[in-house]
């Protein structure tokens, strides 16, 4: 009986590869959507001209001609080899790039599906390599089958055991649901959307009127005219003599309707990126699952999680709220934190914190707060410069009455260093380092101590004279410094981390 080849030795058996024809369709359509804004310039050109219909007729034929044409060299000149030590891509027309990655050098892998994708049963993979998403590997599009198979050659080379591949066909589905930790249905969802209130369709909506503001029939933007239209007879005069109670109203209902867009906006922004948001624990690590147009699928094995991150708001932590994201030496959407949990109770935060081998502080933690002559040294340095500049005020009569407006903005940026000095602490525990700060909107930060690559103790001139510095932790995935420690305490807090550190045999830890 023969042994069964692991999926690395059939990938590497299948030699180059290109990703599936399919992705030629949606470069294409991706194509078409860029040129939209040329495609409209181009008619507003046409309007003067007399064949306009066929003039837009062969502008567009053009365009699609040259859109699927790039299309097609793109996807014939892109191609893969899945090889026994790395992945190689190849792409490019006329400046050819080749890459490489070695397996031991991917952290993660995703995948990701847009919407147009999706209906074609493509997927997007995403090969992590830890390195800020500078040195991001991907794939687009391949099939979902080729992205899960992908996947698992990752996952067999980095946990070095092979797996057979009638044993992976038959076992991949149970394994891959695992053990639910976290979910969203669309009432959680609805309710997390209105705290997302948002405002940024206004600035898509001024963003398109500055790129089409060659199609109004007037200049949006000149207040003068806009004084003169009001004035004038035409149709907006009706609004100047509606009287100072109906003008108040309007103002109050343009309000009420800005509050709407806005809780609107933050919903639809919500349920886009979190629709059917599922948290799971399974053999390979925890798996995340979220999006309604873009649906991603993300892999993330608790060794490699360095910190945890917990943050609310100052409304929504009224009625117990929080949000957990994990940092990793992966990318997620250009950040080095996953969301886990964004929307949840402390009671759901705390059984997914302790599966990935953090604890939350309890009245036990010892926190400290920074050194008081930081605190002061900051309120001073940010306060005399105002408190300068309203002296020279006082002596020019035109503006002298500018100069207390200028004290009182001085003393307030100062009262914020007080505060600062109330609201952050932080303390090492056996296990752990954390740092909690913010009064309006808390975050919580929790940093495994033997995960930290390097502890630094920096001080400036002033710092070296007062007595205090800065503790800076090295971590691939994120930052973490605590800022104005007493320099007594910064170097036991550097040699309690770097103890941890060399107690650990590094090369038994999962990867």
């Amino acid at each position: 009986m023969t042994v069964p080849e692991t999926i690395l030795e059939q990938e590497v058996a299948q030699g180059w590869q290109r990703v599936n024809p399919l992705a030629i369709l949606v470069s294409a359509v991706q194509g078409m959507r860029q040129a939209v804004l040329p495609a409209v310039a181009a008619l507003f050109g046409a309007r003067s001209l007399d064949n306009t219909v066929l003039v837009v007729g062969v502008i567009a034929a053009a365009v699609l001609v040259l859109v699927t044409l790039g299309a097609w060299l793109s996807w014939r000149r892109l191609r893969y080899l899945v090889g026994p030590e790395d992945i190689r891509v190849e792409q490019g027309l006329i400046s050819r790039s080749a890459r490489s990655v070695p397996y031991e050098r991917i952290q993660d892998v995703s995948l990701e599906q847009g919407l147009l994708p999706r209906l074609l049963g493509l997927v997007e993979v995403r090969f992590e390599t830890g390195a800020g998403g500078k040195d991001e590997l991907k794939l687009a599009y391949v099939s979902m089958d080729e992205g899960e198979r992908l996947r698992d050659v990752v996952r067999e080379q980095r946990t070095l055991a092979p797996v057979a591949a009638a044993a992976s066909e038959s076992e991949a589905q149970p394994e891959a649901e695992g053990r639910l930790l976290f979910a969203m249905g669309p009432g959680r969802l609805l309710l997390f959307g209105l705290f997302e209130f948002s405002l940024i369709v206004f600035a898509v909506l001024a963003g398109a009127t500055q790129q089409l503001e060659f199609l109004l029939p007037f200049d949006l933007w000149d207040v003068d005219q806009w004084e003169g239209r009001l004035s004038g007879t035409g149709w907006e005069a009706w609004l100047t003599g509606l009287g100072m109670a109906a003008q108040l109203v309007g103002v109050l209902i343009a309000l009420a309707s800005l509050v709407v867009l806005g809780l609107v906006t933050g919903v639809a922004r919500t349920v886009l990126r979190d629709w059917q948001f599922r948290l799971d624990l399974t053999s390979r690590g925890f798996r995340r699952r979220r999006g309604l147009l873009t649906k991603t699928d993300v892999v993330m094995p608790a060794a490699r999680v360095q910190a945890i991150i917990v943050s609310t708001g100052f409304v929504r932590r009224l009625w117990g709220w929080r949000g957990l994201s994990f940092v990793s030496l992966a990318q997620d959407a250009g950040s080095a934190n996953h969301d886990v949990a964004p929307f949840a109770q402390e009671s759901e935060i705390a059984p997914i914190v302790e599966v990935a081998g953090f604890t939350l502080p309890d009245d036990s933690v010892d926190w400290h707060r920074p050194s008081r002559a930081y605190r002061f040294d900051r309120a001073l340095f940010t306060a005399l410069p105002l408190v300068m500049v309203g002296i020279v005020l006082l002596f020019i009569e035109q503006v002298a009455w500018a100069a207390p407006l200028v004290w009182v903005l001085a003393v307030l940026l100062a009262l914020r260093q007080h505060f600062l000095w109330r609201f952050e602490r932080h303390a090492v525990d056996r296990r752990q380092i954390l740092s909690r700060r913010g009064w309006l909107s808390p975050r919580l930060v929790a940093a495994s101590r033997i995960k930290l690559h390097s502890v630094e103790i920096a001080q400036g001139p002033l710092g070296r004279w007062r007595g205090y510095a800065d503790l800076r932790f090295g971590l691939a995935g994120g930052a973490l410094a605590f800022e104005g420690l007493l320099l007594e305490e910064a170097e036991a807090m550097r040699e309690a981390v770097l103890t941890s550190i060399a107690s650990v045999d590094f090369s038994a830890l999962p990867r």
